[in-house]
């Protein structure tokens, strides 16, 4: 089993990287004149995780729509008959990973353009609420496939990951061809047409999750304290249409400043207070990820936060807790540790510190590459030299457990999106600088207060 990934990464390192264009890689980024073995495997090993995470989006992506599927099983069994449900918030980190695509050279701008075009007119037609996308959608029809009873409408959290992949493909392209420039126009529209201030219940100080046309505000989720939604509330506050107040920051998600009271966990601050009705001292690691795709957090600062230092500790901590390994679970260390919402042996679970079931879930580590360079590698190469039997066509299967001698070849959109996005801001800044130049999210953060090397 080693042997075939070698010969992989061998192939990666000689330049003949099975891709549909040429690489635009320097030599010294593909390994070809790099003497040191460790580093060539090393960059051998970024490029092929890469390729296979961007593929799910690119190769596996739903046939009518372009669009996220919500999960591929590569055991062909959908015990919910949902292979053609797409994602919303997986097709904005799906956006993202296309552009990785493009500036890794698997794929040309003209390619990646042409899928963007089917993609937005699919969004386009599709239900929306309020201008809000629903968690998932029919992938054939464009209709809304309800997350659960009362979850049948617009889905504002899921929306604002879209957004952020949206904008971020309109900076790339806002000085290109008339074609080019069409797709920012659409991209525009769709973004003006976004009801923040709806969501505020007309004018609580706060954002909901969820509205319905059939029920209402009936779900009931007023978003405050610190989760994943960070890039909500900014969005939000950046709308040049349907903007919201500071007030709405500093009362719904701040908690009137509530968010700031941190606890001391493994001998690193958690910066933020992370849940609001536990005791659970940090989070699943996908919350430092999802809204820190384009949300840049290097210098990121508000009255609350360095959202850097946030982050960083965050996934250091998920490190040293899997270093101590206080349950004693079989194959946490070193090179084997992360935490986060993921497929589990009963179904999907909210692993973290804390409410820990002996389940790894790849993507906690490898999103983490910006955070925890060294164990993030050393967790890539543990995956790619000793345990290949766990990797499959798009990457790192979705989650394992040496614990219960259990995993599955089956992966899900929202895990599998913020590898390659990480992985390429770790390596080269490049979506976090794309987002961080669109003038309404820097106006968000303005109105916020918070401050930024892009500010």
């Amino acid at each position: 089993m080693r042997t075939f990934l070698k010969s992989i990464l061998i192939t990666l390192v000689i330049g003949l990287f099975a891709c549909k264009s040429e690489p635009k890689q320097t030599e010294a980024e593909t390994g070809v004149v790099v003497e040191d073995t460790a580093v060539a495997d090393s960059v051998g090993m970024l490029d092929l995780v890469q390729r296979q995470t961007f593929d799910y989006f690119w190769d596996g992506a739903e046939p009518n729509s372009g669009l996220a599927p919500e999960r591929i099983h590569l055991d062909n069994i959908y015990p919910s008959d949902d292979k053609n449900i797409v994602t919303i918030g997986g097709t904005g980190f799906g956006l993202m990973a296309i552009l990785v695509g493009v500036e890794r050279g698997f794929i040309t701008r003209e390619q990646a353009l042409e899928r963007y075009e089917k993609m937005i007119g699919f969004l386009e037609k599709a239900d929306r609420f309020h201008g809000a996308w629903p968690h998932w959608l029919n992938g054939e029809t464009g209709k809304t496939k309800p997350f659960s009873k009362k979850d049948d409408g617009g889905d504002l959290v899921e929306t604002a990951f879209l957004i952020q992949g949206l904008l971020t493909v309109g900076e790339y392209f806002k000085n290109g061809s008339e074609r080019e420039l069409n797709l920012v126009d659409r991209i525009q529209k769709l973004w003006k047409e976004v009801e923040w201030d709806w969501y505020t219940q007309g004018g609580k100080d706060v954002l909901y999750w969820h509205w319905s046309e059939n029920y209402g505000w009936d779900m009931n989720f007023p978003v405050g304290g610190y989760n994943e939604c960070l890039i909500m509330y900014v969005l939000a506050a950046s709308s040049p249409t349907h903007g919201v107040s500071k007030e709405v920051y500093e009362r719904g998600w701040a908690r009137d400043g509530a968010i700031a009271k941190d606890t001391t966990y493994y001998g690193l601050p958690t910066v933020l207070n992370f849940y609001e009705h536990d005791d659970y001292p940090t989070g699943p690691l996908f919350w430092a990820h999802y809204s820190y795709l384009g949300l840049d957090p290097r210098g990121l600062s508000d009255q609350y936060a360095d959202y850097w230092e946030l982050n960083k500790n965050h996934a250091l901590i998920h490190y040293r807790y899997c270093v101590d390994n206080p349950e004693n679970f079989k194959g946490y260390g070193p090179e084997c540790w992360g935490l986060t919402s993921s497929y589990s042996m009963k179904g999907y679970a909210g692993h973290r510190p804390g409410a820990d079931l002996g389940v790894i879930s790849p993507t906690a580590a490898l999103s983490s590459m910006p955070y925890t360079p060294k164990e993030s590698m050393d967790f890539l190469r543990f995956m790619y030299r000793d345990q290949d039997s766990l990797i499959g066509k798009y990457g790192p299967y979705d989650a394992f457990s040496f614990q219960n001698q259990w995993y599955l070849p089956r992966y899900l959109a929202i895990d599998q999106g913020p590898i390659p996005v990480m992985i390429e801001n770790y390596r080269t800044g490049m979506l976090w600088d794309l987002f961080m130049k669109n003038e309404d999210v820097m106006n968000g953060l303005r109105k916020l207060g918070f401050k930024s090397p892009h500010l």
